[in-house]
């Protein structure tokens, strides 16, 4: 990787090869862009996309900052190098959009991430291990209940406790004490059902 870079370098490039491609790609899309100038003197400009409207939709445009390096799209303060917008706010203005690329993604600076040398390692027969000096203790706090349920370790508050009741209710009457076979109001519901049923 580092001889990739000298050779980048030594053909007179100055950025990472991601960088320039990505710079040739908005330099493109940066034709079909309108450049309204703002603030000459702050460089600030308005810059509307013209290609990929859809018709009732009105174009998008962004505000780039070139002074504060922002542009309203977020991709040239996030990825520190200029968007499509910047690039055509720069070429509006004959600026050298090279400026407003950041020095990490220079070939000088990537080079030093490849320059530093690292020793051979031996062979791992050859290695001195010192003797353990301690004994290694097993928290059984941490290890797994084997069967059973896993316990919950779950708080309750006042929310979680359920009202207390008397047990099941009826199914015919809702009352407690007795179930829907042993009710004292069955033959009255179910009469009621039948007569209803009738008319």
């Amino acid at each position: 990787m580092g001889q990739q870079q000298v050779n980048q370098m030594e053909a007179g490039h100055v950025f990472v090869e991601d960088v320039r491609d990505a710079i040739a790609a908005n330099r493109r899309m940066a034709r079909s862009m309108t450049v309204e100038v703002y603030l000459r003197r702050n460089e600030t400009f308005r810059v509307t996309e013209t290609i990929g409207c859809r018709p009732g939709i009105p174009p998008r445009s962004y505000g780039v900052d070139l002074r504060n390096r922002r542009c309203d799209c977020k991709r040239f303060q996030t990825l520190h190098y200029p968007c499509a917008h910047v690039v055509a706010a720069c070429a509006k203005v004959s600026l050298n959009v090279e400026h407003f690329i950041n020095e990490v993604y220079t070939l000088g600076r990537t080079l030093r991430v490849w320059e530093n040398e690292f020793p051979m390692l031996p062979d791992l027969s050859t290695w001195e291990v010192p003797p353990t000096t301690f004994e290694l203790v097993l928290d059984k706090g941490l290890r797994r209940n084997p069967k059973g349920h896993p316990q919950s370790s779950r708080i309750y508050n006042e929310i979680d406790i359920r009202e207390k009741s008397d047990g099941k209710l009826c199914g015919v009457c809702r009352l407690a004490g007795h179930n829907g076979s042993k009710c004292p109001l069955r033959n009255y519901h179910v009469g009621q059902s039948s007569q209803s049923g009738r008319n």
